[in-house]
């Protein structure tokens, strides 16, 4: 078979993804995600910095880099195109859209009785200033972003009007959350075809937890109420596999507050014996 790996540039996580797909069997190629070029009418088609993508069995998508709204939706389509093309997409284009932007996964994971903390998503200063008067304590983050990148803890009015007049200014989106005292701590559960295959525990110098953002992490056997909330959050949202990111808060009621639809997992790998490459590139080759 002929793997795809769509990334922006190479590291750790695609060298991982080709040794596991050369060790079975796989041709491997790679491209880059803004080097998609869709042809259509005479000629129709797509390239991945001008190779066809034609014959391709299966695309993993590493990465959605920053981009314009305009890039966001011609990738997407891009990807729908490789998956006419007979490609099996991992994951596919559906799902990376609903989790590329937190207030539809917040939204979707909220239909289902999902437990998320208290989130506003707005536009208007005034909105988002009410919204943080009636929470009193807030996670300001950003629409699309990974990593614990560009969090921002809010306990503070004059703050509050700062941050967000800052926001209005640019023309932001507010997302807007409950802060939920967890002890700095919470938990990223690994969900690959339809089962809870590992989980860590992870845990900040303050508030923030993620490993990215200098938290550590030890292994974590998942309680069957944590396996099964993690598993129904990627089932909602379409995922064939994803992080999924559980917080306990100090009265004991367990939240979803995030779902990574392209999920890293170096510090996961370093608590688990179980192969995560392995697990995506089976997904890739038998779906």
């Amino acid at each position: 078979m002929k793997v795809l790996i769509l990334r922006s540039r190479e590291g750790w996580h695609i060298d991982r993804l080709e040794e596991a797909l050369l060790a079975a069997g796989a041709d491997v190629l790679k491209g880059s995600i803004d080097g998609m070029t869709l042809r259509l009418g005479a000629g129709r088609g797509l390239d991945i910095e001008q190779a066809p993508a034609l014959g391709v069995d299966a695309v993993i998508v590493r990465i959605i880099p920053p981009g314009s709204m305009e890039a966001l939706l011609f990738r997407m389509n891009a990807l729908r195109m490789a998956r006419a093309l007979g490609a099996r997409i991992i994951n596919s284009p559906e799902a990376i859209e609903k989790t590329v932007d937190k207030s539809w996964t917040s939204q979707i994971l909220d239909n289902a009785g999902i437990p998320t903390p208290r989130t506003v998503v707005c536009e208007r200063f005034d909105d988002a200033m009410e919204a943080f008067q009636r929470m009193g304590d807030v996670v300001v983050k950003p629409l699309i972003g990974s990593c614990g990148r560009g969090l921002m803890r809010i306990c503070e009015t004059d703050m509050a009007y700062r941050v967000f007049r800052t926001m209005e200014m640019n023309r932001f989106v507010f997302y807007i959350q409950e802060y939920l005292e967890c002890g700095g701590e919470d938990i990223r559960v690994f969900v690959a075809g339809g089962h809870a295959v590992a989980a860590m525990r992870r845990k900040g110098s303050g508030w923030k937890a993620n490993f990215h953002a200098g938290g550590t992490v030890s292994s974590h056997v998942p309680s069957e109420a944590q396996a099964d909330m993690a598993v129904r959050a990627c089932a909602q949202l379409g995922l064939d596999y994803g992080g999924v990111d559980l917080l306990t808060s100090s009265d004991g009621q367990e939240y979803v507050i995030e779902v990574n639809g392209i999920p890293g997992w170096k510090g996961l790998q370093k608590t688990t014996s179980v192969d995560i490459a392995e697990r995506i590139v089976g997904m890739a080759l038998h779906g």
